[in-house]
């Protein structure tokens, strides 16, 4: 899915993030619409990563603000930043999106020492289906209404919307936190087959052209994502009791800092 040219660019631009900053990267993985499924030919390529730095850093009385990402500028459409691991784990802790696509992404570029097995195995124990339900339904509304409501529409902003609302489904269903790959979640409408035939005929309008530009509404995608908008504007997620999972996520922040430099 990602080309060797552009995937030994990525290994080789997180070495150097690693000599420059003094770190060790844990996780590298794509996000976005690569790791989605639904990628169009100029799509750029969003590479995260989720780095360690050393004990001292940690430990510091620091009269500054301590930077804990690591960004560079988009070059040949690769886009390559990461964050430390104290603040991924804090926003692992509150179930944030974007961490939790990270460590489920199908592609992924390195992996160094346990860090990124035990984070997959703690995700049941961790992630909040309230809070991910609020999210999604929140991302599904705000594009729907800034892309969605004129004649004619943005095509590709029809994922931004579907997408989302097929995690909501997921995560009622079942649940767990929901995948990231769009065909996982098209599982949940197979029993609405004209929806799914105008949904695949999109997907690989999107994965052939460069940019769709405007055009008329989708109706079945379209009578779709209102009426599940309106199901959700009335729905109430249920109030979710988590065990502390702090001294867990603690645990593994000291564990994994004691096996990224050791001697």
């Amino acid at each position: 899915m990602i080309p060797d040219p552009v995937r030994r660019d990525i290994l080789d631009r997180l070495h150097r993030a690693e000599a420059q900053h003094d770190v060790k990267v844990l996780l590298a993985v794509e996000s976005g619409s690569r790791a989605w499924g639904f990628a169009s030919p100029n799509s750029d390529y969003d590479a995260r990563f989720i780095y360690v730095n050393r004990r001292d850093w940690y430990l510091s009385v620091s009269l500054e603000e301590q930077r804990d990402v690591i960004e560079y500028p988009i070059v040949d459409e690769i886009d390559i930043n990461g964050w430390d691991l104290r603040k991924a784990l804090r926003l692992f802790w509150k179930s944030n999106p974007a961490f939790v696509e990270w460590i489920q992404s199908p592609i992924v570029y390195a992996e160094s020492g346990g860090f990124a097995q035990a984070v997959r195995a703690l995700l049941p124990e961790v992630y909040s289906c309230e809070r991910g339900i609020h999210h999604y339904r929140s991302m599904a509304k705000t594009n729907y209404r800034g892309y969605l409501k004129a004649d004619r529409v943005p095509l590709k902003k029809y994922f931004y919307v579907l997408r989302p609302l097929l995690a909501v489904r997921w995560l009622e269903r079942y649940g767990t936190a929901a995948p990231i790959e769009f065909h996982k979640l098209l599982t949940l409408v197979v029993d609405q087959p004209a929806l799914i035939v105008a949904i695949n005929a999109l997907l690989e309008r999107k994965r052939q052209a460069p940019e769709m530009g405007l055009s008329p509404q989708i109706p079945e995608i379209h009578a779709f994502i209102e009426r599940e908008l309106e199901r959700l504007e009335a729905m109430k997620p249920v109030r979710q009791e988590r065990q502390d999972v702090v001294p867990g996520l603690s645990h593994l922040f000291r564990t994994t800092l004691d096996e990224a430099w050791k001697a």
